[in-house]
């Protein structure tokens, strides 16, 4: 994984007040913080791969149930498959 650059959403000052204020106001903030992560900002498929198979090894580890993992292995497999479609 040498050389692998993740791209990570970082909220500016401006953005994480106004996310506050909502829910100080008692309003959802959802949408806003969805609109800053989504605004130019998208998570790579090798970093969604990679997060997809740690989830996996801490299931494994934790005993979840087969049709959970499972679910998982198939997220992982889509994810391969649009990789894969960009090449």
């Amino acid at each position: 994984m040498s050389g692998l650059k993740l791209k990570r959403n970082v909220l500016n000052v401006k953005q994480k007040l106004k996310i506050l204020q909502k829910f100080d106001n008692g309003e959802s903030a959802s949408p806003d913080a969805e609109d800053v992560l989504n605004d130019g900002n998208t998570i790579s498929h090798s970093a969604a791969l990679q997060s997809a198979e740690t989830l996996l090894d801490y299931m494994g580890q934790r005993g979840f149930d087969y049709g959970d993992i499972t679910a998982v292995r198939k997220i992982c497999v889509d994810i391969r498959q649009e990789m894969n479609k960009e090449n």
